[in-house]
């Protein structure tokens, strides 16, 4: 008995003391580095903290003129924050240069596209029937900005601007972006359809060497003069056109590749079901393609959701446009890092979003499979 109580091997520590003493207090090295990196932390958290709370500026009063009076923030310059900026500007940062009194309808569309991306995140609603929710939404969307009908005044597209914009034109990206890419996959591995896999080749090494800003100019100025005279494209559709190709050509090769790194045995034995290219693709092969690249995917499309501030160049007026003519404002020249903050949590808070998706998509996804 005394043999065997030795033998035992002895109990594993677990606990936050444990994990703590085996990660980061496992050596001289390792205890110096994390006290090194936790000095920084606590440093640049406490500065964090004071500049945006404790010595911050959250409302100024107004002056003679009508105007905030920003004495208060300039007292504290260089020491606090002063998000009175942000709370005179937010509806510009938001809304852009849409007319005030109108500026509820944007607001129902960012409602509106939060529930679309919420409904389509959600696997029971992974239906027929989630296409015609998408259309019906996007036709209330456009209802909603245009205006014309039902009451609703007009406005037109110029004077458009801020979050809306944003997401419109990541929205309609992602959405007409990802079948084109799906179609372009396909046809750079259709070797019985040499044609087909030439263009396909020729279209996605084209956009991929060519920068975004270049093919938004191009949109811009170029292809009206492909265009027959007098028809006009407006000028939002154009940067939504560049858009969609630019992005359809990167997701491509994402999708290729997790064509390419599924192995032949799954298309063997669609075909000896008898299946055709059509239903051992879109039922067999490409889910499964799919499933491997996820992360990529979602790098890609979160790439992408910023590359939108670059219509910026072409006179689009999108969110962060909004946000640099709010620091235009001579009242509040000299807190552009309060705006900047604001519009960084916006982006962040959508960008997060989807990585957050994307990781529990994939582990959910794992476990079915491993089943």
């Amino acid at each position: 008995m005394a043999t065997e109580a030795r033998s035992r091997p002895a109990p594993i520590a677990s606990g936050p003391i444990a994990w703590a003493r085996a990660n980061l207090f496992n050596g001289w090295f390792s205890t110096a580095i994390t006290l090194l990196l936790g000095y920084l932390v606590l440093r640049l958290a406490i500065g964090t903290i004071t500049w945006g709370l404790l010595d911050a500026v959250w409302s100024v009063p107004m002056g003679a003129n009508g105007h905030p009076d920003p004495a208060a923030c300039r007292a504290v310059h260089g020491e606090g924050a002063c998000w009175a900026a942000v709370g005179d500007k937010w509806h510009l940062i938001l809304f852009g240069r849409y007319p005030f009194d109108e500026q509820w309808r944007p607001a129902i569309c960012i409602a509106l596209f939060l529930a679309l991306y919420v409904m389509s995140a959600m696997r029971r609603f992974w239906r027929r029937e989630l296409a015609f929710i998408w259309v019906g939404i996007l036709a209330l969307i456009g209802v909603l900005m245009w205006g014309g009908v039902l009451g609703l005044r007009y406005v037109p597209q110029d004077e458009w601007g801020g979050l809306p914009i944003t997401l419109i034109l990541a929205t309609f990206g992602l959405a007409l972006a990802f079948p084109l890419a799906v179609l372009v996959a396909l046809g750079r591995r259709a070797t019985n359809l040499p044609a087909v896999k030439t263009v396909c080749i020729l279209y996605v090494e084209l956009i991929r060497g060519v920068p975004l800003v270049a093919l938004l100019f191009m949109a811009s100025v170029m292809l009206p003069l492909f265009l027959p005279t007098g028809t006009n494209i407006d000028k939002l559709l154009r940067a939504q056109i560049a858009i969609i190709l630019f992005v359809g050509a990167y997701v491509a090769e994402v999708i290729r590749g997790g064509l390419q790194a599924l192995p032949k045995g799954q298309t063997e034995a669609a075909d000896a079901l008898g299946l055709t290219y059509w239903q051992k693709t879109f039922k067999i092969i490409l889910p499964q393609a799919l499933r491997l690249v996820i992360p990529p995917l979602v790098n890609t499309f979160i790439g992408f959701f910023k590359d939108t501030s670059l219509v910026l160049i072409i006179g689009i007026f999108d969110l962060l446009t909004s946000g640099k003519a709010a620091m235009a404002d001579p009242t509040w020249q000299g807190d552009a890092a309060e705006i900047y903050a604001m519009m960084a949590v916006i982006y962040f808070a959508f960008c997060y979003a989807m990585s957050t998706y994307s990781r529990g998509l994939e582990a959910q996804l794992g476990r079915s499979r491993n089943r």
